[in-house]
């Protein structure tokens, strides 16, 4: 980038700034809501609550059933996209 760019663009700066934040931002709500640890914390707390008799078989499985909902939705989005095949393969 030129000094005169440079000048020109100067005005832009906190509007590039923001754009920035923004995309570090949404980076890193993607990374926490794909992320399956802290389902699998959840899981095996709620094994040491049945196991303990904290909380009884019924809601054991209501509350794992949810989890193991959540967890597959997390794996699902943090997996690649399907690729499609070209049109040559088609052929």
């Amino acid at each position: 980038m030129g000094l005169l760019s440079g000048l020109l663009l100067l005005p832009l700066a906190p509007v590039r700034g923001t754009a920035w934040v923004a995309e570090r931002i949404a980076e890193a709500a993607d990374k926490e809501t794909s992320d399956p640890a802290p389902v699998l914390a959840r899981i095996t707390a709620l094994h040491r609550a049945l196991d303990e008799g904290e909380i009884g078989e019924a809601e054991f499985e209501r509350e794992e059933e949810a989890l193991l909902v959540e967890l597959q939705r997390r794996r699902a989005a943090s997996a690649p996209p399907p690729t499609q095949p070209s049109r040559k393969a088609l052929n």
